[in-house]
């Protein structure tokens, strides 16, 4: 991601501002080769985790596409390259590695299930309340702050998880995980109910805003 965290946009669900440069149609073009091979590692990642019973080098991938995901998005803005398909790749390539991560880690046990589940169903509900938004044209959430921390520590958890199941990394790792999880996740679901809020009041705006053009 080109902010240089794990995730999200809200938190995101919505597109990264990626300056104001020009944005092209190009399609081959460095950032854009970059995405394609961090999505091509999806399909990877699960072989080595479920296919290989490679915990470590699933973890290890795991690690590069993560800690990585700043590239494509930084050489689009050095190299001039901000391309339409490129700002639409790079989001997805960090939702679908980041839900792969929990998922696949749920089903190998790797990702405890109180932890999976509680974040997966935050993220349909945050979900939900984005399109729903869009639904009525209100458009996208500013992000806040809080929510970047959250997402830093959730998803900064989920590797922990991966790297304490690597037997003689546990030691050092679980509790790191543990930490992170719970913090992150309480805080994740405080700005939940905030997003919320966010929502709620501009869609109170746009009823306002309506109500005296229904009334002529």
């Amino acid at each position: 991601m080109g902010s240089g965290t794990w995730l999200p946009h809200i938190e995101g669900y919505a597109p990264r501002l990626v300056s104001e440069e020009p944005v092209s149609n190009k399609i081959l073009t460095i950032p854009n080769v970059i995405s394609f091979v961090r999505l091509a590692a999806i399909p990877v990642f699960w072989w080595l985790l479920l296919g290989a019973d490679n915990v470590a080098g699933a973890t290890i991938l795991f690690a590069l596409v993560a800690t990585t995901d700043w590239v494509d998005g930084y050489l689009a803005r050095r190299l001039g390259q901000v391309t339409k398909l490129g700002k639409a790749l790079d989001p997805v390539a960090d939702r679908l590695m980041i839900a792969s991560a929990v998922v696949a880690g749920l089903i190998a046990g790797i990702v405890p299930m109180v932890v999976g589940v509680t974040l997966i169903v935050r993220e349909v509900y945050m979900a939900v309340v984005a399109l729903g938004l869009a639904a009525r044209k209100g458009g996208t959430l500013e992000v806040r702050r809080l929510g970047k921390l959250a997402t830093f520590l959730v998803y900064s958890s989920i590797a922990w998880f991966y790297m304490a199941a690597i037997p003689f990394l546990e030691i050092l790792t679980l509790s790191l995980a543990w930490v992170g999880a719970i913090a992150g996740l309480a805080l994740y679901w405080v700005t939940a109910i905030q997003y919320t809020g966010d929502a709620l009041k501009i869609l109170s705006k746009l009823e306002s805003s309506a109500s005296p053009e229904e009334s002529r």
